[in-house]
């Protein structure tokens, strides 16, 4: 066998080993929940303000390649709240929110609702009760998360922005991936036996 022959075949058996791993080995990811009484607005003689921030703790010090978070919301009018999510690092999005001017509808709660980089459709797309899995608010992404330590307390803020109207944060739940090293180790090891076999032919 030739020495193109033989890396090729090499290469062959690192792709096909690599893309077995990362199915085999995959884990389903980090799962961190917690449920909530948390009224919408925090004030109960007010109907307009901010909810007490829900902190979810991360016990372990992971980090991310991808996250998802979902919730689960009780309340009468879903268009007057702005939903944000905060990183122990600091890094904050909007998950959702709704404008005004751009036209108003009517409609209650989020019933276990998945915020998902990787979803078909935007959160913008979709009606109450919003069950299912959606992209965030148009221009944030959930991969602003990536690449910082999960360790420590997350926040999900809300606020309520207009009057007649109040609920209660029900549920939070974090889904974290983590990078896979399988491939990243089954990479190494196609390296070593090429540089091996070379070596061999060259003697």
């Amino acid at each position: 066998m030739d020495i193109r022959s033989a890396v090729q075949r090499i290469v062959t058996v690192v792709i096909i080993a690599t893309g077995g791993a990362t199915t085999c080995f995959a884990s389903p990811g980090n799962i961190y929940s917690s449920e909530f009484d948390l009224p919408i607005p925090a004030e109960t003689d007010s109907s307009i303000g901010w909810m007490d921030d829900a902190l979810l703790e991360v016990p372990d010090h992971i980090i991310i390649s991808d996250v998802d978070v979902g919730i689960s919301v009780t309340h009468t009018n879903v268009f007057d709240l702005q939903i944000f999510l905060q990183s122990p690092s600091g890094t904050r999005i909007c998950l959702n929110m709704y404008d005004s001017f751009e036209g108003f509808f009517a409609g209650e709660n989020y019933t276990n609702t998945i915020f998902d980089d990787e979803a078909q459709s935007s959160i913008s797309q979709a009606e109450p009760p919003f069950t299912g899995r959606f992209r965030p608010l148009d221009l944030y992404t959930l991969s602003e998360f990536d690449n910082e330590d999960a360790f420590g307390f997350w926040r999900l803020q809300i606020y309520d922005a207009f009057y007649y109207n109040s609920g209660t944060l029900d549920r939070v739940e974090l889904m974290i991936t983590t990078p896979e090293p399988t491939a990243a180790m089954l990479l190494v090891l196609g390296a070593g036996l090429l540089r091996l076999f070379c070596a061999r032919q060259d003697g």
